[in-house]
């Protein structure tokens, strides 16, 4: 089998392609990523970087303006030292209760203490009568350790509700002594803390052995509504956690016993009693810091339940959604901007649009409790660590063809450019629109013959540095040296719209030029120098050219072989400068002069010849500089 010469170069050019499109499953990747985070297999709150950036947003959101629904006593180290230590006697138990429903005019009195046993006979009697037929709801714990090879099976269990809800299984329990635990409304301490141990969730229902029971704070609340019992949909709830613990009214239990507190201070409120004592161990982590009373989060359950309950809730938003969305928008945008930036440029991209994320999910935090704010975090990290560098690697690959080819050919910010571009290889041969600019000098033979060779050579460079400055400098592409002159184009490899006006601003800055370099070529006793140019302008097929041993970057095309033609015929006339009708057509900033029509070797036809108006002050037309010989030939060498 042949196998066609073309075979390895278009291999080579399907495998940039491939290259090149990697860009988009990496973009891909990273929004799955935020998807994945969002609704993965396991929950979102399971992603402890989200929940550690949530927590930091709560900390900066929560308020310390105070909560008027609740009240919380608390069995405070002041109080045990005043009325001795705990286990305090059932009848003082009883006491605080029915001083907080009778004096203090309480809505409902949750116990946020355990009971499990007998005590006192008079007191256990009152408490349990007080549970039973008024707002009191006693306290029961569960226990959801699968590892346990003794569960925990202690006092009575009380309070179980029909719900269509499934709680969270419990393995083990610590009830009340069977009076209390016969109250109607009995609420469960169930703490389940996240993987790093911070309570974020409580479960609003726990299931054991097929019945459901409530949280303290929602047998409290339902126990108090009046028969309107919370509706939820889940059987575990998100504490707010919106209120710091300075917002609540907090008051010693041996303060309310005594009487010292003003009643209508604390009327009409659900009060929560409990014990904030290190002796009586109950403590957690929350998103406010380490070693927080349990009693805390008691009252944020209470107030999450009691915002729920009277619509002041923040409006749900589609948190997930919002996140994969900014992802995809973030992940799209940065896929196409990264081969127009530099590498830090870019970096600079995924940390604004980070920080707008940041600012967004700040605010939309409160109004979903599933989304991951740290998902399009992910989705940016990620492209910052294999996006990046990827583009970088094909920059550097582009780069290195490009600079290897252009270089000494086009001006650095005509490079620039390219490299800016999304073009896979602008290198590639394609038809554009160009103006060709062919110069050279008269009578070149006779003025180096009479020069020894170090002068001739010397001025040969300050001629070709007075042509190619201009070219450059009007962002040309300088196509070769053809000894003592030129041939350059226009709008090729970067389009340029106003091509033909460019040349024609290079050709009067090198008559300029010449013709500086003229004048102290006569100073110096030589003949004077002249400069021929001719111009033209149309399609030609531009493009690197060439074999696999050396390739020019250059443009054909008739356009091309007219201008070679017009620089010729330029002997015959008085004028420096012989320009072809193509470029007067294009041209907008200048004015020419007919000189008749004339049949250009290799041309059927007549060909329209042009010169500048030499009375015409050209506007936006180069400023004098003074001729740098060599300067121009040394940038390209580079």
């Amino acid at each position: 089998m042949r196998i066609p010469i073309s075979f390895p170069s278009a291999l080579l050019a399907r495998l940039r392609s491939w290259q090149t499109a990697l860009r988009w499953p990496i973009a891909l990747a990273a929004v799955a990523l935020c998807v994945w985070m969002q609704w993965g297999p396991l929950p979102a709150y399971s992603f402890l970087p989200g929940e550690w950036l949530r927590d930091a947003f709560l900390r900066v959101q929560s308020s310390t303006r105070e909560e008027p629904r609740v009240l919380v006593v608390d069995i405070d180290e002041a109080s045990l030292a005043r009325l001795g230590p705990w286990p305090w006697p059932r009848e003082r138990i009883a006491d605080l209760v029915e001083i907080l429903l009778t004096r203090y005019e309480a809505r409902g009195v949750a116990l946020d203490i355990m009971l499990p046993e007998r005590a006192d006979e008079a007191g256990d009697t009152r408490l349990a009568l007080l549970a039973r037929h008024g707002p009191v709801v006693p306290l029961q714990a569960f226990d959801f350790n699968r590892t346990r090879e003794l569960q925990v099976r202690v006092g009575a269990l009380g309070g179980a509700v029909r719900s269509p809800v499934r709680g969270v299984r419990a393995t083990g329990y610590i009830g009340n002594y069977p009076a209390l635990a016969a109250a109607p409304h009995v609420g469960a301490a169930a703490y389940i803390t996240d993987p790093d141990g911070v309570l974020r969730h409580v479960p609003l229902l726990t299931e054991f052995e097929g019945r459901q029971y409530p949280a303290l704070a929602l047998a409290l609340v339902d126990c108090c509504s009046g028969g309107k019992a919370l509706r939820f949909d889940a059987g575990t709830i998100r504490v707010g956690f919106d209120r710091d613990w300075p917002a609540y009214t907090v008051v010693g239990a041996a303060d309310i016993l005594d009487g010292a507190i003003d009643p209508p201070s604390a009327a009409r409120r659900l009060v929560v009693v409990g014990s904030s004592s290190l002796g009586m161990a109950d403590r957690v982590t929350t998103p406010f810091g380490a070693d927080r009373p349990g009693l805390g989060v008691q009252a944020n359950m209470l107030s999450t339940l009691l915002d729920r309950q009277a619509g002041l809730a923040p409006a749900p938003w589609p948190g997930r959604l919002i996140a994969c969305a900014f992802a995809l928008l973030s992940a799209v945008g940065a896929t196409l901007a990264f081969p127009r930036l530099s590498a830090f440029a870019s970096m600079g991209l995924l940390a604004a649009s980070s920080a707008l994320w940041l600012a967004l999910a700040f605010f939309a935090s409160p109004y979903d409790p599933d989304f991951s704010p740290a998902g399009p975090l992910a989705s940016n990290l990620l492209l910052l660590a294999v996006a990046i560098p990827y583009q970088w690697h094909l920059t550097q690959r582009r780069s290195r063809h490009l600079l290897s080819t252009l270089r000494q050919y086009v001006a650095p910010s005509v490079v620039e450019e390219l490299l800016r571009s999304e073009a896979e290889d602008p290198l590639a041969p394609r038809q554009l629109d160009v103006t060709t600019l062919i110069a050279d000098m008269e009578g070149y033979t006779s003025q180096v013959e009479a020069l020894p060779v170090a002068e001739a050579s010397r001025l040969t460079r300050d001629f070709l540095a007075c042509l190619t400055g201009p070219v450059i400098e009007t962002m040309g592409t300088l196509d070769k040296y053809t000894g003592d002159g030129l041939v350059a184009f226009w709008g090729a490899p970067l389009p340029i719209p106003d091509h033909a006006d460019l040349a024609l601003d290079a050709a009067r800055e090198i008559l300029r030029r010449v013709e500086t370099l003229s004048a102290r070529h006569q100073a110096a006793g030589h003949a004077p120098l002249r400069v021929r140019i001719g111009i033209e302008s149309g399609p030609a097929m531009a493009g690197d050219f060439g074999t696999s041993f050396r390739s020019i970057y250059t443009a054909v095309g008739d356009s091309v072989n007219t201008a070679s033609r017009l620089e010729q015929v330029a002997r015959d006339f008085p004028h420096d400068v012989i320009i072809g009708a193509g470029t007067v057509e294009r041209a907008r900033r200048h004015r020419f002069i007919l000189l008749g029509e004339r049949r250009l070797r290799g041309k059927e036809k007549q060909t329209i010849l042009y010169t500048f108006e030499s009375s015409m002050k050209q506007e936006g037309s180069l400023q004098p500089d003074p001729c740098q010989p060599g300067a121009v030939l040394r940038e390209h060498a580079r």
